[in-house]
């Protein structure tokens, strides 16, 4: 049965329809103590069906656990959105409710290749000299 309701996904593709690039959604998965894990997987499996930009890569967090650090991963359900190049932008857990419009906002931004700042906030952050990791989470609270 599918999570995304026919009108739902009506709206949801016709979000997706003018993503100017490819995103590929690095989703690290575990079969075992991951209640989380499978219902995920069928959210990305029906976004990447609303989009021919859109691809799913399926990895198992614990055997490849080089390439899950390698993205900065610690933990499953985890997805790594990546456009023409990897900008950083992760998601851990499931991304439903609140959490799924934020991964759609994902999406559209890095298949864009742009973060929408303002050119005052790109100054401020090309002003940094030292790494900044910049975590936002997501809660209807």
């Amino acid at each position: 049965m599918a999570i995304l309701s026919p009108s739902d996904a009506a709206r949801v593709r016709e979000m997706l329809a003018t993503l100017p690039g490819p995103v590929r959604l690095v989703f690290f998965t575990q079969t075992l103590n991951c209640e989380t894990c499978e219902p995920t997987k069928q959210i990305l499996g029906e976004l990447a069906e609303l989009s021919g930009q859109i691809s799913v890569e399926e990895r198992n967090f614990l055997l490849e656990g080089d390439l899950a650090a390698g993205y900065g991963i610690d933990r499953a359900p985890a997805i790594a959105v990546v456009g023409a190049q990897d900008y950083g932008v992760r998601f851990l857990g499931i991304p439903s409710g609140y959490e799924f419009m934020s991964l759609l906002d994902a999406i559209q931004l890095v298949s864009a290749g742009d973060s929408g700042l303002s050119e005052a906030s790109r100054a401020l952050l090309a002003g940094l000299e030292s790494p900044l990791a910049l975590e936002v989470f997501v809660t209807p609270t």
